[in-house]
């Protein structure tokens, strides 16, 4: 046993291998070799995905009973998702470069991914759910922390693990996934499917699944070359350790009619001058924006830049719902402060709305065929621009729905990985129906500043988990 920081004490752990007696015509006979595409490769040097769901205590059974029964259905989907049990390695390339070279690849070897069982003794969910700001305990509740999903392949660590965390009137369960191995999407379906199973079997055998199978194969260009060299000396050469600076979290929750009304005065802001309608998400990112600027009391010829993650599932041919891999791209709109906030929320939504609107196919093709042959690789740093902000995650991504079989999710958190100044990160609310919840990642200065921002909080539901 070993404590960990944040009063959490690691009680176990333990590697879990899919059980291939529940499909054994899905996993292959022998390790099979998953190259990564430029999606997956740009991601390979940024921190991982870290998400978490607080749920009651459950009511029946020991505890003992309870965590065996996560272990044994976390087995059950990574049976179905078996890569997320390999390994990531690097191998020289001398053939047909010209600069020393490497590869990076996922090895589905089912050495396992990682199961950890821990107490925060003391930690009740209030504790959690409270106050606007996120306790620094939150973090300690996931594995694999501070980890780029790069050390993977230099220690040999698993692509996913799970971290279990009893508290004392409820249950953490939170996940980090490799970001290099798969995007938030397929995050969501591995934990949606784990619930499912554990929700329909209590971790024994004779569930019937309703998610469908993750598509484990890789998509790439015609003309990509496959596996894709990195042109560096030795994979040491592409570790770069973000530099984190001070930043406090914020959780806020808006519920159904308040984001319908600030879609409506959006649009009624842009009647006569947009050609589209702005959607929900648009005018609610809108709003953070411009608070933001507010906040960071920035001067008005700032230039002010928002970055949106676009999915390109549905809008890459190819590409299904169920791919397994990273399918995202980024999308920038660009301003001055002054502009954002003296012209209105609509004509901020109006900005976003354009940037997604402007998704080209094409231009998606062209940018992965570039980076083939050019690879520049993604890290998490403090943005030069002290007006930088980008949103991450999804409102439709299924987070409530998480019921291992004792109740649904209470609230969602997210772990360390990527939290710099100007992280937003959106999920569903928790009340459905339309609702939106923001976590919204500042210095502590401009933090305060947004909780004191009586035209944002106006717009907030206060009290909300």
């Amino acid at each position: 046993m070993g404590g960990s920081p944040g009063g959490v004490e690691i009680l176990s752990r333990r590697l879990v291998r899919p059980e291939s007696s529940s499909s054994p015509d899905r996993m292959p006979s022998e390790p099979e070799v998953i190259h990564l595409t430029p999606w997956d490769l740009r991601l390979i040097t940024v921190d991982h995905i870290q998400k978490g769901i607080l749920l009651p205590k459950p009511r029946a059974g020991g505890a003992a009973q309870v965590i065996d029964n996560l272990a044994s259905s976390f087995a059950r989907a990574l049976d179905l998702f078996y890569p997320l049990a390999g390994r990531l390695t690097a191998s020289e390339v001398t053939d047909g470069v010209s600069t020393p070279s490497f590869v990076i690849s996922l090895c589905c070897n089912n050495e396992g991914a990682e199961f950890v069982h821990a107490m925060a003794s003391g930690v009740t969910v209030r504790d959690i759910t409270a106050s606007l700001y996120i306790p620094s305990v939150v973090w300690s509740l996931f594995p694999l922390n501070r980890l780029l999903s790069v050390d993977a392949v230099v220690d040999s660590l698993p692509v996913l693990a799970a971290q279990v965390t009893e508290l004392e009137d409820g249950i953490f369960i939170a996940m980090s996934l490799n970001h290099g191995v798969a995007d938030g999407t397929a995050f969501w379906r591995f934990f949606n499917t784990w619930s499912e199973i554990n929700r329909s079997s209590g971790g024994s055998e004779g569930y019937e699944l309703s998610t469908p199978l993750p598509m484990v194969d890789r998509w790439f260009l015609d003309t990509c070359p496959v596996p894709i060299p990195l042109p560096f000396g030795k994979l040491e050469d592409i570790v770069l350790r973000p530099e984190y600076t001070p930043v406090r979290e914020c959780f806020f929750h808006f519920s159904a009619e308040s984001i319908k009304k600030l879609k409506t005065k959006a649009n009624a802001e842009m009647a006569g001058t947009a050609t589209a309608t702005i959607s929900s998400l648009q005018s609610l990112l809108a709003h953070i924006w411009r608070a933001v600027c507010r906040a960071r009391q920035l001067a008005p010829h700032l230039e002010t830049v928002y970055r949106l993650a676009i999915g390109c599932r549905g809008r890459v041919k190819g590409i299904p719902q169920e791919y397994m891999g990273n399918a995202v791209t980024l999308g920038t709109a660009e301003s001055t402060v002054g502009d954002v906030l003296d012209k209105g929320l609509g004509w901020a939504a109006w900005l976003l709305n354009r940037v997604v609107a402007s998704f080209d196919e094409a231009q998606v093709m062209g940018d992965l065929a570039s980076w083939a042959r050019e690879p520049k690789l993604a890290h998490a740093r403090p943005s030069r621009n002290p007006a930088y902000a980008v949103t991450g995650s999804s409102p439709r991504f299924d987070v409530y729905g998480n019921d291992f079989g004792w109740g649904g999710p209470v609230a969602v958190r997210s772990g360390a990985g990527n939290k710099l100044d100007g992280k937003v990160t959106v999920y569903e609310g928790r009340g459905g129906g339309g609702s939106m919840a923001l976590e919204v990642c500042l210095s502590p200065e401009a933090l305060a500043r947004l909780i004191a921002d009586e035209e944002f909080m106006e717009a907030v539901t206060v009290g909300a988990a």
